[in-house]
């Protein structure tokens, strides 16, 4: 992991840092290998899920426990309230802070998370937007409120069928976000993508674990019948009286406020946290399968041949 080059007869020695980054869908095992990984290389582990910032948001996040967080130091983990405004740009500009810091002890850190936009952020840099009228914003928030998120959609479609085409339409943040920006400049939103990012004084090394499909959704329904069970209702029921903030307009979450305010059965609530977070699961897969340069593993792959690959990219 060293480069050197010469300089008035002198050889200077740069270490080169690296960043590996574990990625894809949810229940998967990415915490486990993290934590491997990171006792492996004697460093610090950096969560990049979004879901997993928020201290009030524990089981339904499968935030790493206790005995998970001791075994590796970890960053951005129950950091921030549900009340706080804590986007994208900004996580961006801590973790590279918080990276600057530790790549002063250390030669590699581990990036882990299932939110593609934050890990995006985080090895490639985000687009760039101009500033939008905040108005825009709360109208189409009012709009989402009295017509659902179907109308959002059909007016996405007509203004930008690439940004519809492309980002989480069901999330409606997205989906807000986009219309925002085609209102705003009067250009799609999609125009604004993929732009000349800044460059990472780290290189990037994208570890993805994945399996067949049908064995990733089993995983995932297993895993939300363990939530279940470990006080996902209660953990729900004592948030209700923040039900409208956006940190919680999340899956688990919101299907469990349909059943507290007795719209939905448990049974339909929880059938229908394993649908959407299924949904969810195939997203980040199309997400991470973007990039060419990742390093795919069955998620049975043992953490030594793991490790055997990643040492012969460096």
């Amino acid at each position: 992991m060293m480069l050197s080059f010469a300089l008035n007869a002198d050889v200077i020695y740069i270490m080169t840092k690296y960043l590996i980054s574990i990625v894809g869908p949810t229940a998967i095992g990415k915490t486990a290998l993290s934590i491997k990984l990171a006792q492996h290389f004697n460093t610090e582990i950096i969560s990049a899920d979004s879901r997993q910032f928020f201290k009030e948001m524990q089981i339904g996040t499968a935030a790493p426990t206790k005995e998970e967080l001791a075994q590796a130091k970890h960053h951005f983990i129950h950091h921030k309230s549900i009340e706080d405004n804590y986007n994208v740009g900004a996580f961006e500009k801590d973790a590279l802070l918080c990276l600057n810091t530790l790549f002063k002890t250390k030669d590699i850190v581990i990036m882990v998370g299932g939110s593609g936009l934050y890990v995006h952020a985080v090895t490639k840099g985000l687009d760039y937007f101009p500033d939008i009228d905040k108005s825009i914003r709360e109208d189409l928030n009012k709009k989402y409120k009295e017509q659902g998120i179907s109308a959002l959609q059909a007016q996405l479609k007509l203004l930008d069928i690439n940004a519809f085409n492309s980002i989480a339409i069901d999330n409606p943040h997205r989906v807000i976000r986009a219309l925002e920006i085609c209102i705003g400049t009067g250009k799609p939103y999609s125009s604004f993508l993929n732009q000349e990012k800044a460059n990472r004084n780290f290189k990037t090394i994208t570890v993805g674990l994945t399996s067949e499909r049908d064995h990733i959704y089993n995983r995932i329904n297993k895993r939300v019948d363990i939530m279940v069970q470990q006080g996902l209702l209660n953990e729900v029921r004592a948030l209700l009286p923040y039900q409208s903030l956006n940190a919680l307009n999340t899956v688990g979450y919101k299907e469990l406020f349909n059943y507290f305010n007795g719209e939905w059965t448990l049974d339909f609530a929880v059938a229908e946290i394993k649908k959407n977070t299924r949904r969810f699961a195939k997203r980040q897969l199309t997400w991470f399968k973007k990039n060419e340069s990742t390093l795919w593993f069955d998620y049975e792959t043992s953490t030594e041949e793991i490790i055997k690959d990643i040492d012969n990219t460096f």
